[in-house]
């Protein structure tokens, strides 16, 4: 079997777009704007299922569905609400979207980690199930140890206390044509994730290293939500050199217009 990749919708939630990306003229208004409404929008997340002959991989698991209730206590309930499909409300949610690859958590061999934040680990434990293995980086398991409380900006570790997480600690390819990068800045290990496919070439998801078209640059751009923004910027011009070496398309973490107009989502779109 050669290797396929399908990008799962995993939540869409909505914000001010300040959070995301802090541009002068998009965001950042001159003075003779200072009137204009703020730019809201939606903010989709994604999760991305390569199959290869090795076993089926999991890179990251969106929102969970009782978002509302576990995020109130951080206050993100009020600034990142997830948006339910008016036609059908169970859809766009990953337990959805594997099922409609005919598939169930226990079906996933290694689920990957970008980070820890609320919308990329919010259903780990739904796949601590004996059988799936987790892993993320090395730095993101060192940076939670510090965490006190119920959460720390996005991270709240009641989504993936108790688990059973392996630490990845630099660039590794840990499947046959499946390479994670380490691209901290956003989080304290924060990682990229780079596909080498047969037929479609090689795809680069950033996960929340760059979250938007317009954070990419050059020159990149910031935003509201970095740990460290001289790391972020290192992590965005590292993508960009491997980027060009190896003529790869790039897929960003929360950019609307990039999901709606060029992904090919499943489970009727595939890359392989």
């Amino acid at each position: 079997m050669d290797m396929k990749a399908h990008v799962l919708h995993s939540g869409d939630m909505e914000a001010d777009y300040t959070w995301l990306l802090l541009k002068p003229d998009r965001i950042i208004k001159p003075v003779q704007e200072k009137n204009t409404p703020r730019e809201f929008g939606l903010v989709p997340t994604h999760a991305i299922l390569v199959e290869t002959p090795e076993g089926r991989m999991l890179w990251d698991t969106g929102v969970p569905r009782d978002w509302a209730s576990r995020w109130e206590p951080t206050t993100f309930d009020r600034f990142f609400p997830v948006v339910d499909d008016a036609d059908d409300p169970e859809a766009g949610y990953l337990d959805h979207s594997l099922a409609q690859m005919g598939l169930t958590t226990e079906d996933i061999d290694l689920l990957v980690l970008s980070h820890l934040h609320f919308d990329h680990a919010a259903n780990a434990k739904a796949f601590d199930n004996g059988k799936t293995k987790i892993v993320t980086s090395s730095a993101e398991l060192e940076g939670v140890k510090e965490i006190t409380g119920y959460n720390q900006g996005a991270h709240i570790p009641s989504d993936y206390e108790g688990l059973d997480i392996g630490g990845i600690d630099g660039d590794e390819e840990i499947l046959p044509g499946v390479r994670v990068i380490q691209t901290p800045g956003h989080t304290w290990g924060t990682m990229s994730l780079m596909l080498d496919l047969p037929n479609d070439g090689k795809k680069i998801f950033t996960s929340d290293a760059v979250y938007m078209r317009d954070s990419w640059g050059p020159p990149a751009v910031g935003a509201a939500i970095v740990w460290n923004n001289l790391a972020w910027l290192d992590s965005v011009e590292k993508l960009r050199r491997i980027a060009q070496d190896n003529d790869a398309e790039v897929f960003f973490g929360h950019d609307a217009d990039q999901a709606a107009n060029d992904i090919r989502w499943a489970p009727e779109g595939f890359y392989s």
